[in-house]
């Protein structure tokens, strides 16, 4: 038949009542469109995030376990801006995936065994102290202390070589298992890696697990690695080291040979890294790690390494690329690395600006200051949550702390104006409101983007993209205000005004909630 014959006969027999999710349908060729019945899609979904509050969007439970290894940094110093994406991106995948039903591990694969380590370790042991500049930073265990002595150590090697032959000593003895060496380095990595901690804290980040490198040279599983591997027809040898040939894996000219030990017996990280893969993969039905874009060779490698060992799982990688800043540096700084902490100071003390603009002489310092590390925080996470990780990112202040446009202050703000609303209605009881009252563009529009929230956690999920919930958000804000704008509501008809704080109310928690999976906080007033 004509396939316009098909499509009206087929639109001729759709039961349309008052309680299908369908108002009408319409044939236009051979293709048939259909259109939601808004007033019922009103009713359910005010009912919905009414009912469910701070679990609205969250799926059902998944029974699956999911690893995701994220940060993973040298424990040598503090964390310095372009890594600054690694931690974000990955915390934001921990509360996304346990949104979506999943039972989330969060690990820091902790290098205890390298040369930035073993270089620490022997500055730590053999600098003077008093040679170390001091550090602005008060942080009970200091990175930015620690710092100093690895790169006096780094600047001694290259006029040295004993220290390079002491220090490379250190690194053979830790990859043997030596247990007072690797006391060594535990003492000394430990106070950078609290420093480290506590800059993750300070942006809403706690890692669960660290799991140290040393781990699988102790249990020996290294070793059954390195067998496992030696029997692979791909497995070779050269000079007492051996690696594999990865040619025929698509991988050519220097980076062919993947060396998995060297002369002397010792291991290498990348080798390492496949025995604790192969452990998570023990622990856990899904893996993710979350890596910077000049990992994905190393990557590729232990991905091929782990399926000739017949891996149950192949962990699925996020690679992002790096966060730098206009110039390569802040103004307010000289030439050098920038370190998050920097970042995250300069993100709060303009936030403070900001709050001082718009609230000075109505609020205590104490309260400004509050709201500006609340503002400044979330500035930081959503400019760089919003950008697909593989995307290159530019962080300028005029759009981080934008209270206008795509930025956490904006999300933020509606979230504050609802709160405002709701205080100023407290009085008025919303029970038996009628969803079907709002019926204006802008309240259906907003009622449809409230309605969305559980596909978008799915698929933020599928795809392992932070940034849809991140963009989602703003789209809430976005038609909030535009609702906002449209609708008076504490000035509405004793009916209406029910309904429209209904709505406001499932707009707050809505926002509160998305908000809370980019852990950011949602301030009740700015």
């Amino acid at each position: 038949k004509n396939p316009r014959d098909i499509a009206q006969k087929i639109t001729e027999h759709i039961d349309i009542t008052k309680t299908s999710w369908i108002d009408h349908a319409q044939t236009i060729g051979g293709y048939i469109n259909f259109f939601i019945n808004t007033k019922k899609l009103a009713q359910e979904t005010l009912n919905i995030i009414l009912q469910k509050k701070e679990k609205y969007g969250w799926l059902e439970k998944k029974h699956k376990k999911v690893i995701i290894e994220h940060t993973s940094a040298n424990p040598n110093g503090p964390l310095h801006v372009g890594r600054a994406r690694n931690p974000i991106i990955g915390d934001t995948l921990v509360r996304i995936f346990r949104a979506a039903g999943y039972n989330v591990d969060s690990q820091f694969y902790l290098d205890d065994m390298g040369k930035q380590v073993a270089m620490l370790a022997w500055g730590i042991n053999n600098i003077d102290p008093d040679l170390v500049p001091k550090t602005i930073y008060k942080k009970p265990k200091s990175d930015h202390q620690h710092v100093g002595f690895y790169q006096i150590t780094s600047n001694r090697m290259q006029e040295n070589e004993k220290i390079a032959e002491e220090i490379g000593k250190i690194v053979k003895k830790s990859e043997q298992g030596d247990r007072a060496t690797l006391d060594m380095i535990h003492d000394a990595y430990s106070p950078a890696l609290e420093g480290i901690k506590e800059s993750l804290h300070c942006i809403n980040i706690d890692i669960e697990n660290y799991v140290p490198e040393s781990t699988f040279v102790n249990d020996k599983s290294i070793d059954s690695v390195v067998e496992q591997l030696k029997k692979s027809p791909h497995c070779h040898e050269e000079d007492g080291a051996f690696y594999l040939d990865l040619q025929s894996f698509g991988i050519h000219g220097r980076n062919t040979k993947f060396f998995i030990m060297r002369k002397d017996g010792t291991t290498l990280y990348a080798t390492r890294d496949i025995a604790y893969h192969l452990w998570k993969a023990q622990q856990a039905d899904i893996l993710i790690n979350v890596l910077g874009e000049d990992h994905k060779l190393e990557s590729k490698q232990v991905e091929i390494a782990l399926k000739l060992l017949d891996s149950t799982i192949i962990p699925k990688v996020v690679f992002y690329s790096f966060v730098s800043l206009p110039g390569g540096k802040m103004s307010t700084r000289r030439n050098r690395v920038v370190y998050l902490d920097e970042l995250i100071d300069e993100c709060v003390d303009r936030a403070l600006e900001e709050v001082k603009k718009r609230r000075s002489g109505e609020l205590s310092k104490e309260k400004m200051e509050e709201i500006a590390q609340i503002i400044g925080i979330g500035a930081l996470r959503y400019n760089i949550i919003k950008v697909q990780p593989e995307k290159d990112i530019m962080f300028k202040w005029e759009e981080a702390l934008n209270f206008e446009g795509d930025a956490a202050p904006f999300v933020q703000y509606a979230h504050a104006r609802a709160c405002s609303i709701l205080r100023k209605s407290e009085k008025t009881n919303i029970d038996g409101y009628d969803a079907l009252l709002l019926k204006t563009p802008s309240e259906e529009q907003l009622i449809k983007t409230l309605a969305v929230f559980p596909a978008k956690i799915e698929e933020a999920v599928k795809g392992c993209r932070p940034n849809i919930v991140a963009n989602y958000a703003y789209s809430v804000a976005s038609d909030f205000n535009q609702f906002y704008r449209d609708c008076p509501v504490l000035k509405s008809g004793s009916d209406t005004i029910k309904s429209r704080l209904a709505l406001v109310r499932a707009t707050k928690i809505t926002l509160q909630n998305a908000l809370r999976l980019l852990g950011i906080d949602a301030p009740e007033e700015m």
